[in-house]
């Protein structure tokens, strides 16, 4: 019972500070550490060296290449202007009277393609801005229609998206991108229309109610010290953020959008069609890992699917880089702390599973329900990812320490891996779009606007609506398995 006090502590710990800004790289061994102590007989500097470090080094290992190259084209997005000429484009043929469908949609497309959520928000806030207050709607509505957009049913539920969080179950899996594609559509789907309904019926009622936009000059982006904290967090340089209008004209949006439809594409005729075909016997040499295909063509597929797109991006926007080279470094370089901060979650997590009081917590989760292992998978990856305010984070924590388990309960009670993997994803977002959340601070640090004002809608449409589709899939895939 000690042991589970002390658990218990350094999660509560783990909450507090990340909250306050705390950097993970610091956090994270500190809240193990803090664990350790009230376990007797566990060996403090072994569980740093031997097991927080290890957990995180393979981590790294796993996943550098998708951080790399997931930062680097988002990075190159935006510098090229196509993330923002992609953003106009979808909102000057939707029409500023379709103002919400129009933001909503401008995010999704974006982040599908792999842009991150930092790029979005400072591409789409402005827009969002202008739109809002020539509809009359509500600012404090813009960090909901942004959200919705930008985390929930394009970085978990939709087949094929780069996003970091469709990639981390893979080799646990042996899997790919495009696990379960009807579940994880229906599951799109889901989010997108209660998400959608909730914030039309709060525009119409604000409209009802004789409510306005509310200020009467665009907010400027605020750099204080918490979002600069939070955007650090991310890899993200908060100097160059500003979100001003390119120098240049931006390109069409066919040209803008054809690095998105590209990692896409490439995506799904590696992972399913090229990859597949493929002579890798070498694999099973213990020079490659002793591993097989199935553990490393979803990865596969997205690396090259990306470093492809990158090529093509350089190609054919580059000459609108002021200097391609400094683009790329900026890139490579906001792929670093991003990686080690879920990496030391992982970390974090190694030493959680190593003490004796795990097994117990483990053993309660595994027992919520016994005949159906995706439930118990719903519940802990949903409240690690709470816990830890990090959708990779918390994912990471639970599929590193039963990640196995949750395979072999799989087989024994006849669910598809690829069943697995989209539950798993999927579940990822929900509760961590609570308040600590880093890219909740962010976002409405962005916007100008505080919890007070916007995080109701938030929570509607990055929490509850995504819960409600991750029961949706659970039952459907109970009832009919992976499809």
């Amino acid at each position: 019972m000690l042991s589970i006090a002390g658990i218990l502590l350094s999660l509560a710990l783990l909450m507090a500070l990340a909250y306050r800004g705390m950097s993970i790289l610091v956090l994270a061994p500190l809240a193990a550490l803090a664990a350790v102590l009230f376990s007797p007989g566990t060996p403090l500097l072994a569980s740093y060296t031997q097991v927080f470090m290890p957990a995180l080094g393979r981590f790294i290992v796993l996943y550098f290449p998708l951080f790399l190259l997931g930062a680097l084209f988002g990075k190159l997005m935006e510098a090229t202007g196509a993330a923002r000429a992609i953003a106009e484009g979808i909102v000057a043929r939707l029409g500023g009277e379709r103002a919400l469908i129009a933001v909503v949609l401008a995010c999704a497309v974006l982040t599908y393609g792999g842009v991150s959520l930092f790029v979005v928000a400072f591409a789409v806030y402005p827009i969002a801005a202008e739109l809002f207050r020539a509809a009359s709607i509500p600012k404090r509505l813009i960090p909901a229609a942004i959200a919705l957009g930008a985390f929930t049913f394009t970085m978990t539920a939709l087949p094929g998206t780069p996003a970091i969080q469709n990639a981390i179950p893979m080799p646990y899996f042996g899997t790919t991108p495009f696990a379960a594609p009807g579940l994880g559509v229906i599951g799109g789907a889901v989010m997108l229309g209660l998400g959608l309904a909730w914030l039309l019926r709060r525009a119409a009622g604000a409209r009802a109610a004789g409510e306005h936009y509310g200020d009467d000059a665009q907010a400027p982006v605020t750099v204080d010290r918490k979002l600069r904290e939070h955007a650090q967090g991310e890899g993200y340089d908060l100097a160059e953020a500003a979100p001003s209008a390119a120098a240049t004209a931006p390109p069409g949006l066919a040209l803008a959008l054809s690095p998105i439809v590209l990692v896409v594409v490439l995506n799904y005729i590696l992972a399913e069609q090229l990859l597949p075909r493929l002579d890798t016997a070498y694999l099973a040499e213990a020079m490659y890992g002793n591993t097989s295909l199935e553990a490393v063509r979803g990865v596969w597929a997205i690396i090259v699917a990306l470093a492809v797109s990158i090529v093509w991006l350089l190609a054919t926007l580059g000459r609108r880089l002021p200097s391609w080279r400094e683009t790329v470094d900026a890139g490579a370089s906001a792929a670093v702390l991003p990686i080690f901060n879920t990496a030391s979650q992982v970390g974090y997590g190694a030493v959680i599973a190593s003490l004796a009081g795990f097994a117990l917590i483990r053993d309660a989760v595994l027992g919520l329900s016994p005949g159906n292992p995706l439930i118990s998978l719903s519940v802990a990856v949903n409240v690690l990812a709470g816990i830890t305010g990090s959708a990779s984070g918390g994912m990471s924590i639970a599929l590193s320490t039963l990640g196995q388990t949750y395979l072999e309960l799989g087989q024994a009670a006849g669910i598809a891996p690829e069943l697995l993997h989209r539950v798993t994803a999927i579940a990822t977002g929900g509760l961590d779009a609570l308040p600590h959340n880093g890219a909740v601070i962010t976002l409405l640090s962005i916007c100008g606007l505080t919890h007070r004002q916007s995080y109701a809608d938030i929570f509607v449409v990055a929490v509850a609506v995504p819960l409600v589709s991750l029961a949706v899939v659970v039952t459907l895939g109970s009832v009919f398995g992976s499809f």
